[in-house]
């Protein structure tokens, strides 16, 4: 839960200076790379964050990644802060309430839908604009299937289910009989 709170205040005072600047967008892209190259490479994980490697050695990785991405100064200051402060480890949670707090202040929501069957582009579209409409913000549908709810569809965003699948019904049946 700690950890939880530590990565949401780093994310929200990084969305703070891109509100300012106006280059909200372009941190996220950066936080983006960053984390997704230590995710894809995880000896740079342990480079980075093991406490067996010396200080110095662990930041000099940090600087050589930081050179190699070449972010912005805001972003090469940020990482270096993350580092010093020794939040560096939390960088992957960063970057999730980044992206989630950034969405909200684009006005935009990120809804998952889980259908049994494959949906046709129309009937997705048609989910949206209704998503769109009872939230008040763009929402952006992440679709998957699972042939285990038989029928129906079941939609959540963010704490929000919409839960219309047979399987569901069938449950919801038993318990009532």
């Amino acid at each position: 839960m700690k950890n939880l709170a530590i990565a949401r205040r780093y994310a929200k005072a990084l969305l703070l200076i891109g509100k300012d600047d106006g280059q909200a967008e372009i941190y996220r892209e950066e936080l983006d790379n960053i984390a997704g190259l230590i995710d894809k490479e995880p000896e740079l994980e342990q480079a980075i964050c093991n406490p067996l490697y010396d200080l110095s050695s662990r930041k000099q990785v940090l600087q050589a990644i930081i050179g190699k991405l070449n972010p912005s100064k805001i972003m090469t200051s940020y990482l270096l802060l993350l580092f010093d402060k020794g939040r560096i480890r939390f960088l992957r949670s960063i970057n999730e309430f980044y992206h989630k707090l950034a969405d909200e202040l684009k006005g935009i929501a990120r809804a998952e839908l889980v259908s049994a069957t494959e949906l046709s582009s129309e009937t997705v579209e048609k989910i949206s604009n209704a998503l769109s409409k009872r939230t008040g913000k763009d929402v952006i549908l992440e679709v998957r299937q699972d042939p285990e709810l038989i029928g129906g569809i079941v939609t959540r965003i963010g704490d929000l289910v919409l839960d219309g699948s047979v399987k569901t019904q069938l449950l919801n049946m038993r318990e009532s009989f």
